[in-house]
């Protein structure tokens, strides 16, 4: 959902770099690329890792969520290249449509709400959902089975690292759409193709 649906990571790093100033970790935003597709627990425990057991995390969660909130609330969270003409394709062309989102159920769906896109979405695993984050498969196991459709039968759009190995370890053919991460070439060779938008992703459907 971030950075491929919705165009929130840029968000979300802002908010880290706003608050790392005035907490005293300046350069936290750029560790942004080290959690793309982890939920909050994973997220967490990144956190600690990287700065120690002392890091005000509950500190940084409220700062960086009040900040959030703020941004959006002033812009609005924008949809990516291609998101909503995909979405409207795949529906008039009888696809089944699930979103596996690391994000929290409840504010997944309220974000794809706003945005006017929940209604194209036949269901949807979230990171409280499920007991191992990406990169572990159980998310996309989950989302096939929502929509009763076989993995190898299953498209994943991905744009990040941690997405693409999940989706491919849970054996879905997987097309990357990178946002902040460039996939290197380890990663491009768990795909079956790299495009540069949603956009892209229609004449591959039309060529089936």
């Amino acid at each position: 959902m971030d950075g491929l649906l919705l165009d929130s990571e840029r968000i979300v790093q802002r908010s880290w770099y706003e608050a790392g100033a005035v907490m005293g970790y300046p350069d936290i935003g750029g560790h942004i690329y080290h959690t793309l597709g982890l939920n909050r627990n994973a997220r967490n425990d990144y956190f600690r890792h990287a700065f120690g057991a002392d890091f005000p995390l509950d500190e940084f969660n409220r700062m960086t969520g009040d900040i959030f909130f703020r941004i959006v609330g002033d812009t609005g969270i924008p949809l990516k290249p291609g998101a909503r003409e995909l979405l409207e394709y795949a529906k008039e062309h009888g696809y089944k449509i699930a979103v596996a989102s690391s994000s929290s159920r409840k504010y997944a769906v309220k974000e794809l709400t706003d945005a006017g896109i929940w209604s194209f979405f036949d269901g949807g695993i979230f990171g409280d959902m499920i007991g191992n984050t990406k990169p572990h498969p159980e998310i996309y196991l989950k989302a096939c089975e929502m929509i009763k459709t076989p993995p190898r039968d299953c498209l994943a759009l991905e744009d990040a690292p941690a997405g693409i190995r999940s989706a491919h370890a849970a054996g879905l053919n997987v097309i990357a759409v990178p946002d902040l991460v460039q996939p290197d070439e380890e990663i491009l060779a768990l795909t079956c193709k790299r495009l540069d938008t949603l956009h892209d992703v229609i004449p591959l459907l039309k060529e089936e």
